[in-house]
């Protein structure tokens, strides 16, 4: 099985030793995001705001590689304070509709450039 880079500069580019995303067969494995916007580089502020600009990036690496959020399978959320996944909750609502994918939320004590929410992404895409 080949894999397929995908990179795309309506997401923040690789800031280090990966990709934005791997494609193997029909399977995308998407490297996670943080708040940064991708025609900037910065981090957006407010957890409200870095949580959308997370999803709008991940949004812009799935589209990319042939496929949308509705392809995911999988979520993993890191989040350097766990009182704020109720806000994840809501602003995941904005993006994804039943049935959802599988999703995993872990605290972490930090992210790179002081982010303060961060997603990775697995889809199927047929």
């Amino acid at each position: 099985m080949s894999k397929q880079i995908i990179a795309t500069d309506k997401a923040p580019a690789a800031i280090g030793t990966y990709s934005q995303a791997v494609r193997a067969g029909n399977t995308v494995y998407i490297s996670g995001q943080i708040g940064l916007d991708p025609a900037t580089m910065t981090m957006v502020e407010g957890f409200e705001a870095q949580t959308q600009r997370v999803f709008e990036n991940l949004k812009a690496v799935a589209e990319a590689a042939g496929g949308s959020l509705g392809d995911a399978v999988k979520l993993t959320i890191y989040l350097t304070d766990l009182a704020n996944f109720a806000k994840v909750n809501e602003v995941m609502a904005r993006y994804f509709e039943q049935p959802y994918p599988a999703r995993a939320a872990v605290g972490i004590k930090e992210l790179p450039k002081g982010g303060v929410v961060e997603a990775d992404a697995i889809l199927v895409i047929d």
